[in-house]
């Protein structure tokens, strides 16, 4: 009973793992997405002591609200703290997701598509933004990695990114570093990030999700498609489409596992069917009178 009585969860406590995967050198990311979720358990538990029953019953409201890679992340947050704090039978399972064979075409964003919203933002004003699309769509970057293109990498054509401890090269083309560097010229920065707010800190990745879904309204793009993620999946599409090159699109992507790099060349269902009927397999005419004549003749 005394043991119950301490595993109540705090903000003192969260506070304290956040500050313990720092120096463990986890993403800034990973750490605010992990104090998200517990913080929410926290308010879910209500200074009740912690057991497994409640954390399965919060399992399955999630369930209920959330997609389940989403939930998995939320596990995940909860049972690294359980295992930072010594209450591992409280850790849950994770659930089981099947591999998806198709990409939901209603989150594939395609070329033309990108290319309205860019033209949209442009025209808009929003000058930003729209260089902004322009430099995650063509190299591949995640939106927590912008900045890191900075007026030095501009310079060297390159830029190094560090994510999730590890430190990879991208590649920026000719063009892209010629515009955004223009672009820096006309703004005063002449050293550091290029993507900054008006006080100079890096742009918030929450506000660039929201000026995006607001340009997709504008730039008639399905909601659905609008989150930065998806640029980093067209460039992985239309490189894996030029290359068949996996191993060095995951090098690209700083995948640190092939299966991963896998989930962003998936086509669309309907990419697939076209190719099904390209290959003209089925011989049957398609009109009445041929699949009467075809009834008749396998008849007898």
């Amino acid at each position: 009973m005394k043991d119950k009585q301490k595993r109540i969860i705090t903000t003192q406590k969260i506070d304290d793992y956040c500050l313990w995967l720092d120096r463990c050198e986890r993403s800034r990311e990973t750490i605010q997405k992990y104090e998200y979720y517990l913080t929410r358990f926290m308010e879910f538990m209500d200074c009740r002591p912690v057991d497994k029953e409640m954390v399965i019953l919060w399992k399955s409201i999630l369930r209920e609200n959330l997609a389940p890679v989403t939930v998995n992340g939320a596990l995940a947050a909860l049972n690294g703290f359980f295992k930072y704090c010594d209450w591992q039978d409280c850790r849950a399972r994770f659930l089981k997701i099947s591999k998806n064979t198709f990409y939901p075409e209603s989150r594939e964003l395609s070329k033309k598509e990108y290319l309205r919203l860019v033209r949209t933002a442009a025209v808009q004003g929003n000058e930003r933004l729209a260089l902004l699309l322009e430099t995650i769509c063509s190299s591949g970057i995640r939106v927590s990695e912008l900045p890191f293109i900075t007026v030095a990498a501009l310079h060297k054509g390159q830029a190094e990114v560090e994510c999730k401890g590890r430190i990879r090269t991208v590649l920026l083309t000719k063009k892209l570093c010629r515009i955004l560097l223009d672009y820096a010229a006309r703004r005063g920065i002449e050293s550091g990030m290029i993507f900054v707010t008006r006080s100079g800190k890096a742009l918030n990745r929450s506000n660039i999700w929201r000026e995006m879904k607001a340009l997709g309204l504008k730039a008639n793009v399905d909601r659905e498609k609008i989150f930065p993620h998806n640029l980093r999946h067209l460039f992985a599409r239309t490189y894996y489409a030029m290359t068949k090159d996996l191993s060095k699109l995951a090098d690209i992507l700083g995948h640190k596992d092939i299966n991963t790099t896998r989930i962003y060349t998936v086509e669309s269902g309907s990419r697939h069917r076209k190719q099904l009927e390209s290959m003209r397999l089925i011989a049957t005419p398609y009109n009445a009178i041929s699949i009467l004549l075809y009834s008749e003749a396998w008849a007898r």
